[in-house]
């Protein structure tokens, strides 16, 4: 517990966490490539062809890992935002407005994907049922929280308003969860089940895991990437940067 607590502090100082986290980038982003790689030749290739929908289920290895990744940053950047605004923390700041850009281009994803499966098996490119029209607002969010971010001159005064929108719009994500199940919707329900039988056999949903493990690996390595970048940018006037930048002058 002692070394997880030390981890904590310092990961959540700028020098250490910039310091720390450059080993794990390149680990993140080769073996995010190849798990996904793994799971895009397993669900086009491998899996068997749904016997209702034929062919045109093989762009759920694509839409699924992308609704499920658009949620998953959501609440990363909401925890970070809560804990920008709790304990001011510069670091969480930073992962909050990186994590943004990432989780609306996998909602953008997840809604285009999901309108070229929709037409061929509901005829319609669009409906304005629960869980496309919470989608949306969650991408919406997602471009609420850059466009507040940008309004402000001052990064930290913006990124504390940022975190409040955040942190307010946590509560979209059980709406999309149970959207479903709360409103009659054409989506179908939720097909995986944590804690019951599956609604999918396991020849199909191994694809669907092993794009959400690779996804969230890349996940990893884009927002340290984008953290880092952050974290120079707004502390380029302190001493730690322009230590780090002769630094790296001297080696380049």
């Amino acid at each position: 517990m002692n070394r997880l607590v030390k981890l904590y502090h310092q990961l959540g100082s700028p020098p250490t966490f910039y310091r720390m986290t450059a080993k794990w980038q390149p680990w993140l982003l080769w073996t995010g490539i190849v798990v996904m790689l793994w799971g895009l030749f397993d669900g086009l290739f491998v899996a068997p062809i749904d016997y209702q929908q034929l062919e045109s289920f093989k762009i759920s290895y694509i839409h699924v890992p992308a609704a499920w990744m658009s949620m998953f940053i959501y609440l990363a950047m909401g925890v970070a935002g809560f804990m920008a605004l709790v304990w001011r923390m510069k670091v969480a700041e930073a992962v909050m407005m990186a994590s943004a850009p990432i989780g609306a281009i996998f909602t953008l994803l997840t809604l285009v994907t999901g309108s070229l499966w929709g037409k061929p098996m509901w005829g319609t490119w669009w409906d304005w049922d629960a869980r496309m029209t919470s989608e949306l607002i969650l991408l919406f969010l997602y471009i609420g929280v850059m466009a507040t971010y940008n309004a402000y001159d001052d990064p930290r005064k913006g990124a504390r308003v940022a975190a409040l929108v955040a942190v307010i719009g946590l509560v979209n994500l059980p709406i999309i969860r149970y959207s479903v199940e709360w409103w009659s919707t054409i989506h179908q329900p939720s097909t995986v089940n944590l804690f019951g039988d599956q609604h999918i056999p396991w020849s199909m949903l191994r694809g669907w895991l092993i794009m959400a493990i690779g996804t969230k690996l890349y996940y990893g390595y884009s927002v340290l990437k984008r953290t880092r970048l952050l974290l120079l940018e707004t502390e380029r006037h302190t001493a730690w940067v322009q230590q780090i930048t002769q630094e790296e002058c001297k080696n380049a």
